[in-house]
């Protein structure tokens, strides 16, 4: 597969297609200049097309995105918040089917916030890097899991102006607890275009509702750092699973959270209501095997990433290892895994007509998968990046 930019006509031939939304049996992608121009049959193919034509057995989707990646490749964003940082791990990612993602700050010192917000403002639209997402440091000191304590806080104002400086950082993200912030600190943020999810949080259901009027969309890894469901007490997952506003992360490792509680979500919201996502390290893509996470020692042992305590320190999981356990451990049909992966976090950052989807227009990235949903290869923007071993 060529990795000169394709000018001209291409058809990518594949036995099955998944566009975003179904399934099309013996298809083609028709891709140029960057873009897709339609999925035909076979038979339908136009005779100026050059053809590509993947193994049999192959499934054509829309290339992932990943709302949630701490690292991979061998660094760790908080340790690299810079334009170079942001697209080592966005280009680890690509081996594994990712074409855009939010590289993830953990809770951190304003400095470090600052150099974050800088390095998204010139990396975002190269290698795969939508924007960024701040996790903290405005969360609840009871649910702040590997975060470190003495870091959280509460907002000042001169918080709002250093966030504001994500609104020319691409398709950004804020991950806050809603009861930890003043009156009409989420509306000042998404006023302002920035995207705000609730995480590490005991938000009641009336917390949430405040914060959902004032522009709140997102759920920050849904069960994880959060109280439980309970009958009388159905606090942040009970309004997440009953609000259709509301697209939360989930991180399907088969560790974070149990394969049923996974298939009972997404038969609660659907899977329009929720992304997949890797919480990943820079574990993936690389053999470092631990690392240092804001001074805590993180180990990898067993697929599991835990710091001394047995905290989790987020997760060691790549985006087609999430689509594969959401269907296989958790039973969710593949269709809606793949569009968790794609098309609800496109439209979760409002770029559904240009990512996401394979529809006329959309910028061609795909990634192609073997009948046991290995990654084949992976083309961002029409260019094939990384091509592997062909079943």
């Amino acid at each position: 597969m060529s990795r000169n930019p394709q000018s001209s006509l291409h058809a990518l031939l594949a036995d099955r297609v998944f566009d975003g939304e179904r399934f099309h049996e013996g298809a083609a992608v028709l891709v140029a200049d960057r873009r897709i121009r339609g999925v035909v049959p076979v038979g339908e193919v136009p005779p100026d097309a050059a053809p590509v034509r993947l193994p049999a057995g192959a499934l054509l989707a829309p290339g992932f995105i990943d709302l949630q990646v701490n690292g991979g490749g061998g660094v760790l964003l908080n340790d690299a918040p810079t334009p170079e940082g942001m697209r080592a791990i966005a280009r680890s990612h690509r081996r594994f089917g990712t074409t855009g993602c939010l590289p993830t700050l953990i809770t951190d010192t304003r400095t470090t916030i600052a150099r974050a917000i800088a390095a998204a403002q010139t990396a975002c639209g190269r290698d795969g890097v939508l924007g960024l997402h701040l996790e903290g440091p405005f969360i609840n000191p009871a649910r702040t899991g590997v975060h470190r304590p003495d870091l959280v806080t509460r907002p000042e104002e001169a918080d709002i102006d250093l966030l504001h400086g994500l609104a020319a950082a691409g398709h950004s993200l804020v991950t806050l607890a809603p009861e930890c912030v003043p009156a009409g600190f989420v509306r000042r943020l998404t006023s302002a275009g920035i995207r705000v999810a609730a995480g590490h949080s005991e938000a009641t259901v009336a917390d949430m509702a405040h914060a959902v009027a004032e522009g709140l969309t997102g759920v920050t890894h849904l069960f994880n750092a959060m109280p439980p469901l309970a009958g009388r007490a159905p606090g942040i997952v009970g309004a997440t699973l009953a609000e259709p506003r509301l697209i939360a992360g989930l991180i399907v490792d088969g560790i974070h959270v149990d394969p049923v509680s996974v298939r009972a979500a997404f038969a609660a919201k659907g899977a329009a209501g929720l992304a997949l996502v890797t919480d990943a390290m820079p574990t993936v893509g690389s053999e470092v095997t631990s690392f240092a996470l804001m001074g805590r020692r993180v180990t990898l042992a067993q697929g599991r990433l835990t710091v001394e305590d047995g905290t989790l320190g987020g997760a060691h999981l790549d985006m087609a290892s999430a689509v594969r356990n959401a269907a296989t451990l958790a039973g969710v049909p593949l269709g809606d895994a793949l569009r968790a992966a794609s098309l609800t976090p496109a439209c979760f950052l409002g770029l559904e007509h240009e990512r996401g989807a394979l529809r006329a227009g959309a910028i061609a990235d795909l990634v192609a998968l073997s009948p046991s949903l290995e990654v084949i290869a992976t083309w961002i923007a029409g260019v094939a990046e990384w091509a592997g071993r062909e079943p």
